[in-house]
């Protein structure tokens, strides 16, 4: 989506009226590789049949969803798909779709063409294989996706280089970064590592210590808060299809749940695929009856920024992504600050020349004496997921 001052006001008039605008739904969670930093259970138990599918996509034609991400997994996976891709162009979504584009043929890519899909998103985590393919646990994954990108390019299409960085691959952002630019592509760049959907936090441990992270955050092609916009980079998150919100976006922390949510191959319904809190699930209501009624995608709509403890004052928050599902998974509180983000909020700001940024909740903590220790325990920390509707 560009981002355009007709942009900004419609996806404004969406919010205040509270429409499922952009809606990302996983097809599938099985895929042919097995990347070590994933958050998804590969298994099936029990997705969506075509049928289903076809419904929920006939609920958010009708409920104003405009634009679709279609995900996974591995889309490709489902034999269905250019059936369901066909039906989604039918009902004029604006489609695109997150792949690792190992399963794309010249002929598939043609097809994609004449479809209508406008953009396509590929994760390539490095340009060299060695560190590429050592991270998807696919021998030879990394050509296979170039050779794959080009078929794609060469119908004209937009597609995206998404780099999650995380131990394995944090010294070869600029090798995805040259990539890119050979190939006349924007990219991605997300230090994003979540915990996986069931709440398992052991994809964690590939997350980059925050005080390796300073050649990226430093990096202006990257970091504009440091002065210098990038060229082909792009804010974007490699996980969450959220839209971003503009400025008068009336006091609103994020979009998910005020007109952006997601919807997993199970059928359930949530505020985003990174904030795990089940508001329904499609194979049993009516996607609008939960859009509209859901006691819980109401509350997670209600949450203004005031209300945040710690960060709705906090003087550095322009330096900040907290993210709501994060700060739940990680703090263990929706409306709370979380260590990460606090961290990331004050070293971006010092590259910025803000003389001796610090927190509202590391302000906090110090005053009251407290550790700045990260608060967050798994097993006392309860997620409100809703369990998938299984059908085998």
């Amino acid at each position: 989506m560009s981002r355009t001052p007709m942009m900004d006001k419609l996806v404004l008039r969406t919010t205040d009226r509270h429409l499922p605008f952009s809606v990302h739904l996983d097809l599938t969670y099985r895929c042919n590789e097995r990347c070590v930093h994933c958050y998804l259970d590969h298994e099936d138990y029990g997705e969506m049949n075509t049928a289903e599918m076809k419904s929920v996509l006939d609920q958010l034609a009708a409920a104003g969803t405009l634009f679709l991400t279609l995900s996974g997994g591995e889309i490709f996976l489902r034999q269905d798909f250019f059936d369901l891709l066909e039906h989604a162009r039918k009902l004029h979504f604006d489609i695109s779709l997150k792949t690792n584009a190992l399963l794309i043929t010249p002929a598939r890519a043609q097809r994609l063409k004449s479809l209508g899909v406008r953009k396509i998103q590929v994760s390539i985590y490095s340009g060299d294989p060695a560190i590429h393919d050592g991270i998807t646990l696919v021998p030879g994954s990394l050509e296979r996706s170039l050779e794959a990108i080009r078929y794609v390019k060469s119908q004209g299409m937009v597609v995206t280089l998404a780099c999650p960085l995380m131990k394995q691959n944090l010294g070869a952002f600029r090798s995805v970064i040259a990539l890119a630019e050979e190939m006349n592509v924007p990219y991605v760049m997300d230090m994003t590592i979540t915990p996986m959907i069931d709440g398992n936090h052991k994809t964690v441990d590939h997350r980059v210590a925050l005080s390796d992270l300073l050649p990226v955050l430093s990096d202006a092609k990257l970091n504009p808060k440091i002065g210098i916009a990038p060229t082909l980079s792009a804010g974007d998150s490699a996980v969450s299809s959220g839209m971003p919100l503009p400025e008068g976006g009336d006091d609103i922390c994020c979009s998910a749940g005020h007109n952006t949510c997601y919807i997993s191959p199970y059928g359930e319904v949530f505020p985003c695929v990174q904030l795990p809190v089940g508001t329904g699930n499609v194979r049993t209501q009516k996607f609008e009856d939960i859009w509209y009624h859901s006691p819980e995608m109401e509350r997670i709509s209600s949450i203004r920024e005031a209300q945040l403890a710690h960060c709705g004052t906090c003087s550095i928050r322009p330096y900040c992504e907290r993210c709501p599902g994060l700060a739940l998974m990680e703090g263990g509180d929706i409306m709370g600050a979380y260590q990460r983000a606090c961290e990331l909020a004050e070293m971006n700001a010092r590259l910025a020349g803000v003389p001796n940024p610090i927190s509202a909740m590391h302000a906090h903590r110090a005053s009251t004496g407290a550790s700045n220790a990260q608060v967050f325990h798994p097993a006392q920390t309860k997620l409100v997921a809703i369990a998938p509707l299984r059908t085998n």
